[in-house]
């Protein structure tokens, strides 16, 4: 017999709030995440010319090409070779620190009511702790060890912190799912 979705609110709710603080935790106490950004050499330089260009919020590849025929030409290629070769990602303003921390949040109840949703299709009540643990935590290692290696891949984004990080919150999500699930 399925386990149903209402009956697992509370570890939903639970791994939600202590993912956001495994979060914050990542990133403002433990020292993995310190050496993935870096300041640009003549910061203000840079920060200048593009205040000039009035670049406007956004994406951006360099060098850039609309097509794949413009990526085949010479004149692309020698961008390519001359580099530098990169992303920059222009905000609109300063990051609304209480938005962004409300959207984590919400991003951790929604990513735990899936995985919830598909546990309680599998595991019945009152199974035991170690095989919830062990399905809900492979669930919750795919769903966040897995989120940012395609950016990795494609982006050149540092993934291994972000992995490791995954790992951890799917085991925390997996210890809290086993301990609350219904008996």
């Amino acid at each position: 017999m399925e386990t149903s979705l209402f009956s697992l609110w509370i570890p939903i709710v639970l791994s939600g709030m202590a993912l956001f603080l495994a979060s914050w935790a990542a990133w403002e106490l433990l020292p993995h995440h310190k050496g993935e950004w870096q300041g640009l050499p003549d910061e203000e330089g840079v920060m200048t010319t593009l205040r000039k260009l009035s670049v406007p919020p956004g994406q951006y590849a360099m060098p850039h090409a609309c097509t794949s025929q413009e990526r085949k030409s010479d004149q692309f290629k020698s961008r390519m070779v001359a580099g530098p070769i990169g992303t920059i990602t222009i905000w609109k303003g300063r990051p609304n620190m209480a938005i962004n921390m409300l959207c984590t949040i919400l991003f951790f109840l929604i990513a735990n009511a899936v995985i919830a949703y598909l546990a309680g299709m599998v595991i019945p009540h009152g199974r035991g702790f170690s095989f919830v643990f062990r399905f809900v935590g492979t669930a919750g290692i795919l769903t966040y060890g897995s989120a940012n290696i395609l950016n990795g891949i494609w982006f050149g984004r540092k993934m291994v912190a972000d992995i490791v990080d995954g790992i951890v919150y799917g085991l925390i999500t997996g210890l809290i799912f086993a301990a609350f699930w219904p008996t």
